[in-house]
């Protein structure tokens, strides 16, 4: 990609799929907002494959500060947000979602909250105006779940209103459902992180994209970030310690049942207990046998893209 244009300070990266009745309204929020932030900004919209006017309302606005982005197809929201902050030049990446349920008014708080010095900034919809059970509810139930496994603890992941710096957001890769996950991912990279309440609205026209069946990928999304916060420079030391105790397990049953074999003269060829020492055992050499192949493609990943195992913050030199 090729950006030459001025350099632009603030990017507002906006996925849609589907928001006729609010693309133009949201355009309409934010240019009062944006004009007073005094700064070269844009608003960047991804349309996910709408099959609504959603793209030709929003190629039709007159606003040389207006960016749309067509996918040819649905690819879901975290790839819409990572078109979307490819295409950003600005220094600061803010999200939002396109349903008017997000308030532009809450952007030049997110701003100075990022000129405290942090790269990230959460939105938390402390008055969240959404049906309790079936969006509420499981939120909280996740928001603890990730903040317990990932060990970055926020009180709303879910909320798409964030604003990034563009050294933390430009380098991370995002699959799946991860989107919701950036803050636990950015802290790989010793991203410093705050959170504050937001204003939000309860929809108003079209429908939530949202359901209960994205809680599964969700879920085994998480185990994905897990991993690679904890153990991907070294899945050997998960899988070798799997393996190790599996086999160990497994070790110690088929002594026992030895020593009773021949001290006691015991039959244990039809014994169940036998059988799971055999399973142990070879569980062991799997796991630690998978663990090696993981070091393997791991050192493989980062070796052949030269990748650095470390991020570097800054590097001071003193004059002598």
């Amino acid at each position: 990609m090729n950006h030459t244009e001025n350099k632009i300070a603030l990017s507002i990266v906006i996925p849609v799929l589907n928001e006729e009745e609010n693309v133009l309204k949201l355009h309409q929020a934010l240019n009062p907002v944006l004009q007073k932030y005094g700064q070269p900004y844009e608003i960047i919209f991804v349309d996910d494959g709408s099959t609504d006017k959603t793209s030709e309302l929003v190629s039709g606005i007159q606003d040389p500060q207006v960016v749309l982005i067509r996918l040819r197809r649905r690819f879901g929201q975290t790839a819409a947000m990572s078109a979307g902050i490819d295409y950003a030049r600005g220094d600061i990446i803010i999200m939002m979602d396109g349903d008017l349920q997000n308030d532009p008014q809450d952007i030049p708080r997110l701003l100075a909250k990022m000129n405290e010095g942090y790269d990230i900034v959460s939105g938390w919809r402390k008055d969240r105006k959404d049906k309790y059970m079936t969006r509420i509810f499981p939120s909280k139930i996740a928001n603890w779940l990730i903040g317990a496994i990932t060990g970055v603890r926020l009180h709303d992941y879910g909320c798409s209103l964030k604003a990034y710096h563009k050294d933390v957001i430009k380098d991370l890769k995002l699959y799946g459902e991860m989107h919701r996950f950036i803050p636990a991912l950015a802290s790989w990279y010793g991203a410093s992180i705050a959170e504050m309440p937001v204003t939000h609205h309860p929809r108003q026209f079209g429908k939530s994209k949202y359901s209960l069946t994205r809680i599964t990928r969700v879920v085994l999304d998480l185990l994905t970030v897990k991993f690679l916060l904890s153990f991907v420079t070294k899945p050997l030391q998960i899988f070798g310690l799997l393996g190790l105790g599996s086999f160990s397990i497994g070790t110690l049953i088929c002594l026992y049942l030895t020593f009773i074999k021949f001290f006691y003269q015991v039959n244990i060829g039809g014994r169940p207990l036998l059988l799971l020492g055999i399973l142990m055992l070879m569980a062991g050499i799997q796991f630690i046998t998978l663990g090696l192949l993981a070091e393997m493609i791991s050192r493989t990943y980062f070796e052949s893209q030269d990748k650095p195992i470390y991020v570097i913050k800054e590097v001071v030199r003193r004059e002598s």
